[in-house]
C-alpha cells in the first residue's frame, strides 16, 4: 500500500513535468524556427542576389557630355538587357571635366570613355596609352557655322572678321585649314577664345563664324532662336574625314578585359539596331535618363538623331568598325598642323575588337 500511495503522490509532479515537455516541443516545433528560419531565408535570398550580380562583369563608361541624343544606343542597350544578356553590369557616368576621361581611363580608373578620333591621337603624343576600340560617329559635327545673311559666303571671306572658337587648338587648327583652303589667309582673321559662349557669341554678332558647335547642337538651338544658319563642313575644305566620337580604353584594359570589351561592343551593336529601327522609343529611353542639371528638349533630341543616324551607321559596316585609312589620314593632317610628332603611329592609336 506505501508504495502505491507514493505512486500516486508523484502523479501530479509527472504530469506537470510532462505538460512542460510538450509545451516546449510545441514551441519549438512552431514559433522558434519561424524566428530562426527568418534570417536563413533572407541570408539565402542576398547570396542569390550577391552570386547573380557578381556573375556579371562589372564596366565603367565616361561619357563624353552629359547625356544627349548620341548616347540613346547605351541607354537603350541598358534598358533592354543587352549588356546583361553580354554577361555585363555596366555603370554609365559623366564626367565632371570632358578633358579628364581620357586620362581617367588610361590610370585604370574606368574601363571605357567617349571622345574623338583626332584627341586620342592628340593623347598618344602626349604619351597617354589609350586606344580607340570603335567608331561611333564616322563623321564630323563639329561645323564653321555663321549666320545666314551675315558677311561669311564660304570660309575665305573670313579674312578680317572674328572668329570665335572654344579654346581647342583643334578647332583653329581646322578653321586655319579650311580657310587655306578655300584660298584665303588665315593669318587675317581674328580669333576669339570665346569658350562654351559659341552661342551668345554668334547670336549677338560679337563673331562673325564660331568653330566647335556642333550640327547637332548648336545649330539646332541657334535655328530654334530664330538664327538662320550657315554650316561650312570642314571636310570639304581640306580637313580629314575623321571620326567625330570613338569609344576608348586603355591598352591595359584591352590586354586584360578584351573579351568583356568584345562583349560590350556586341550590345552596344544590338543598342543602336534598336535606335535605329525605333528611333521615338529610344529617344523615350534617353529622356528618361536625362541628367537634372541639364534637362533635354524633346525638339532638339529628336532633330540630333535625325541628324546623327546617318553619321552613325554605315551600309556593309558593322556598327564601330574602323578604317585604318581614316587613322592614317587625320595622323598626318595632325602631324602637318604642328600639333602631334611623327613619331605618333596611326595603327597604335586604335584596335577593332566588333565582329564582321
Amino acid at each position: 500500500m506505501m508504495n502505491t500511495k507514493h505512486i500516486y503522490s508523484l502523479l501530479p509532479l509527472l504530469l506537470i513535468t510532462l505538460m512542460l515537455i510538450v509545451s516546449g516541443c510545441g514551441n519549438t516545433g512552431t514559433n522558434t524556427p519561424a524566428i530562426d528560419s527568418a534570417p536563413d531565408v533572407k541570408d539565402t535570398e542576398s547570396s542569390a542576389t550577391k552570386t547573380s550580380s557578381d556573375s556579371k562583369d562589372k564596366l565603367s563608361i565616361m561619357l563624353d557630355w552629359y547625356p544627349n541624343a548620341v548616347h540613346s544606343f547605351i541607354y537603350v542597350a541598358q534598358e533592354k538587357g543587352y549588356f546583361t544578356d553580354q554577361g555585363l553590369d555596366v555603370d554609365v557616368q559623366m564626367p565632371a571635366d570632358t578633358n579628364d576621361s581620357l586620362k581617367l581611363v588610361a590610370a585604370g580608373k574606368i574601363d571605357l570613355a567617349l571622345s574623338y578620333q583626332p584627341q586620342i591621337l592628340l593623347a598618344r603624343g602626349e604619351n597617354i596609352p589609350v586606344r580607340s576600340i570603335a567608331a561611333i560617329v564616322r563623321h564630323p559635327l563639329v561645323h564653321l557655322l555663321t549666320e545666314a545673311d551675315g558677311k561669311v559666303k564660304s570660309p575665305k571671306d573670313l579674312e578680317g572678321l572674328t572668329v570665335g572658337y572654344s579654346s581647342i587648338p583643334l578647332y583653329e587648327a581646322m578653321v586655319r585649314s579650311m580657310i587655306s583652303q578655300d584660298g584665303g589667309n588665315p593669318d587675317k582673321m581674328d580669333l576669339v577664345d570665346v569658350g562654351f559662349d559659341l552661342i551668345p557669341s554668334l547670336a549677338s554678332g560679337q563673331a562673325d563664324a564660331i568653330m566647335g558647335g556642333f550640327i547637332n547642337h548648336e545649330q539646332l538651338i541657334l535655328e530654334k532662336e530664330g538664327h538662320a544658319i550657315n554650316s561650312f563642313n570642314p571636310v570639304h575644305y581640306g580637313v580629314p574625314d575623321y571620326y567625330e566620337l570613338v569609344l576608348t580604353a586603355s591598352e591595359v584594359g584591352i590586354e586584360t578585359k578584351k573579351d568583356q570589351l568584345t562583349r560590350f561592343i556586341k550590345a552596344i551593336q544590338e543598342g543602336q539596331k534598336y535606335v535605329t529601327e525605333h528611333p521615338e522609343d529610344a529617344l523615350n529611353i534617353l529622356l528618361a535618363h536625362e541628367n537634372e542639371t541639364s534637362p533635354l528638349d524633346p525638339e532638339i533630341e529628336t532633330k540630333s538623331l535625325d541628324i546623327l543616324l546617318p553619321l552613325m551607321n554605315e551600309e556593309g559596316q558593322p556598327f564601330g568598325m574602323q578604317d585604318a585609312s581614316s587613322w592614317e589620314n587625320v595622323r598626318a593632317w595632325l602631324v602637318q598642323s604642328a600639333l602631334i610628332p611623327d613619331s605618333v603611329k596611326a595603327e597604335d592609336a586604335f584596335i577593332n575588337l566588333q565582329g564582321e
